[in-house]
């Protein structure tokens, strides 16, 4: 048998042992797969990535007869960004950890989209069907929305499409330009029974969610108004518009319009995942923002580092909402092109309205744990200003640590200033190495023995007229020592009464770390590229560079196991697992 199609067996049985819950299982398989590098020139061990080239957004994340699907955009020939031959790649899982590479979705090779199948979303229709609406870009250049459905319902690997006759379905009409009309969300039904789906737009040089109807999922009307603008930005690409329940954890479905619900519209530009949260009228097609985009000085993001082209789908067999982010290179394109890839999905989050019913709450999936192996537990550990330790019995490159910090004394924390409205900029100005009193404290995180390297993700505490302030960095200033790699510092401030406590949690994958603030209430992705702090050389501290002594209340640490990967072929395809 060749070598990958002896991998794929690997990994169905690998699925079945898994998914059946067989104790040992994942150790057993992870002793067979030892000797696949682990060290590729950044590559994760566990976040999601094709075998090569380039990829950027998520696209249609659903849930389909028991299985994960995953599109992307995807460049088949090259590790850089193509235009004219961006594909749908097309991977599944059946606990959006472990994944098989399947061929291509969607490939442009018809007049609505020669150059290239752009960026959309999956719609489950009454009756359980699926059906992808993506952006087709013609050989003028203009943006066509079209569908596409599968071939074959019976296949829950839904490894073929078939693109409906009747594309495109919806072209730029009015003021519309032509290049400024793509991204359609995922689509939701009314209560008058009418579809209703939003495409981004930017008109006169104003942000807009552009808003389309139809009763039988095919023939499209663009409504008289938008979904909702603003005159404070510029395009808005890969919107999504979905409700969020203000009573309870769970997730709900796109479709749901009862009465304790808010609406979260997202929309990606200035490079990053903005959103708002608002009343949807959905007798009117009204969205009434409770705070517009770019409005105050806390401007709402899915994440303040590195993220963007965001997508959420509701997982109906755990009822909850999921959110996959692009988290792009911050190398060089010639690395890339060295390397052979470029681009990688966040893990996988699950997204709730917080408690304050102000902003979202973030944090990775529960399959995360079942990587976790090597627990370190540390408690009610005291940190005296100007000291670090390190975080042993892991192994520091391929981690997931939560750490939880309690602050003796808020009396003397350093004083805001009214200029301070830039979270990046003062995180810039405040670096891990700038002194202060309450903070710097946080994580080390892929760092070289003698701290040539390292990233630092951190808190500092400040002190207002009428409360305190926690700013929240991550600091890739000492990343790495190749000159080539953006080493910008991110920032934001999180929205906690540090008289209780703050916690951080961070992914840390070789070359990406995840952190959440305040129980996800703050996120911030960065990648970095050490030369020294790799595989067995990485380290982790905890560190506090404040002059106030810190706590740590709780600390638990673990080394990640790696994910399975594998690529399917049309001789090789998958095997169902049956539950």
């Amino acid at each position: 048998m060749e070598q990958s199609l002896l991998w794929v067996t690997v990994v169905q049985i690998f699925l079945v042992i898994a998914y059946q819950g067989i104790d040992g299982a994942s150790d057993r398989v992870e002793s067979i797969l030892d000797y696949i590098p682990t060290e590729e020139r950044g590559r994760t061990a566990y976040h999601f990535q094709p075998p090569k080239n380039w990829m950027n957004d998520p696209n249609g994340p659903m849930y389909y007869r028991g299985i994960y699907h995953l599109f992307y955009q995807y460049n088949p020939y090259a590790a850089v960004w193509g235009e004219g031959i961006l594909s749908w790649g097309h991977s599944i899982s059946y606990n959006l950890v472990d994944w098989i590479h399947l061929e291509d979705a969607l490939d442009p090779t018809d007049p609505y989209d020669i150059r290239g199948c752009w960026s959309g979303s999956a719609t489950i229709l009454p009756g359980g069907d699926p059906a992808i609406m993506y952006t087709g870009v013609e050989s003028t250049n203009r943006q066509v929305q079209n569908i596409a459905v599968p071939k074959n319902l019976s296949d829950p690997f839904l490894l073929e499409w078939a693109k409906l006759d009747q594309n495109p379905l919806m072209t730029p009409v009015d003021a519309i330009g032509s290049e400024f009309f793509r991204d359609p969300t995922t689509a939701w039904l009314g209560k008058d029974k009418r579809w209703r789906v939003v495409i981004g737009s930017e008109i006169n040089g104003h942000g807009t969610a552009l808003l389309y109807q139809s009763e039988d999922f095919v023939h499209w009307t663009k409504s008289h108004k938008p979904l909702h603008f603003s005159n404070k930005t510029d395009m808005w690409e890969c919107p999504d518009f979905y409700p969020v329940s203000t009573n309870d954890t769970n997730g709900i479905d796109t479709s749901d319009l009862g009465k304790t619900t808010k609406h979260v519209l997202k929309a990606s530009f200035f490079g990053h995942d903005h959103y708002i949260i608002g009343t949807y009228d959905s007798e009117t097609d009204d969205f009434f923002p409770d705070t517009d985009f770019m409005n105050s000085n806390v401007k709402l993001r899915y994440d303040y580092g590195i993220y963007y082209a965001s997508k959420t789908f509701f997982d109906g067999a755990k009822r909850r909402r999921i959110l996959w982010g692009w988290v792009k290179e911050a190398d060089d394109q010639s690395d890339d092109i060295s390397k052979g890839w470029s681009g990688l999905q966040s893990f996988p989050r699950t997204i709730l309205l917080d408690k304050s019913g102000k902003q979202l709450s973030q944090w990775p999936i529960e399959e995360i744990e079942g990587l976790r192996k090597d627990e370190v537990n540390l408690q009610n550990k005291e940190i005296e200003g100007g000291n670090i330790f390190e975080v042993t019995g892991i192994t520091a490159s391929q981690a997931d640590i939560e750490v939880s910090f309690h602050l003796p004394n808020l009396d003397d924390a350093e004083l805001t200033h009214p200029e301070w409205l830039d979270p990046q900029l003062l995180c810039s100005e405040k670096n891990a190495s700038t002194g202060g009193v309450i903070g710097p404290f946080g994580l080390l995180i892929l760092a070289s023995e003698n701290l040539t390297e390292y990233t630092a993700v951190f808190f500092r505490v400040f002190k207002g007229h009428d409360k305190y302030a926690v700013l929240m960095c991550s600091d890739q200033s000492r990343s790495s020592l190749r000159e080539e790699v953006d080493i910008s510092t991110f920032g934001a401030f999180v929205d906690v009464d540090p008289a209780e406590k703050i916690s951080l949690r961070s992914l840390i994958d070789h070359s990406i770390i995840e952190s959440f603030g305040g129980e996800g209430k703050t996120c911030i992705t960065s990648r970095v590229y050490p030369t020294l702090a790799i595989g067995q050389e990485s380290h982790l501290y905890v560190f506090n560079y404040g002059t106030e002594s810190i706590r740590i209340a709780n600390l638990s640490a673990w080394s990640m196991r790696r994910a399975q990967f594998f690529q399917s072929t049309k001789e090789e395809k998958p095997k169902l697992i049956e539950e």
